[in-house]
């Protein structure tokens, strides 16, 4: 079973915003985790600034023109160039040590449950990042 995620961080306190799995990789994918991610906020943040690699989901027409309709600058890692896309690239990482590569998974459903609860609550809530002076993002975001 092959399937792509599409996660959004705050690289304030490395919190997953949203995060959302599907069978492509596509600017629909993009949009709807994007979308999520602007439902969850209390408040529309002004400025907003969205930096990603120069995959085609985030390229594409379609999530250019979203980005511009809501009023999000976008930002870009040059091709080649991973370095500023590392938190990111680090959270990955940890998804795939931590809970792909240790479950099997046989239905979608079970994939999304625990790509949800693994983002939401044991990354967000449980684990301690190094970033944050080891605490977790909501002991980070609830201190500063």
């Amino acid at each position: 079973m092959v399937r792509y995620n599409c996660t959004i961080i705050d690289l304030y306190d490395r919190r997953v915003v949203a995060s959302e799995t599907g069978r492509w990789i596509t600017s629909e994918l993009a949009i709807k985790t994007l979308n999520k991610a602007l439902d969850a906020q209390r408040k529309r943040p002004y400025g907003l600034i969205l930096h990603s690699d120069q995959g085609s989901q985030f390229t594409s027409l379609n999530f250019t023109l979203f980005c511009e309709e809501h009023g999000i600058r976008q930002s870009m890692s040059r091709a080649g160039c991973p370095y500023d896309n590392a938190p990111m690239e680090r959270y990955y990482n940890s998804l795939k040590a931590e809970l792909i590569e240790q479950f099997t998974f046989n239905t979608d459903e079970e994939l999304n449950y625990a790509v949800s609860e693994y983002a939401y609550l044991w990354y967000n809530q449980i684990r301690p990042h190094s970033y944050n002076n080891y605490m977790t993002p909501l002991e980070a975001r609830n201190s500063g």
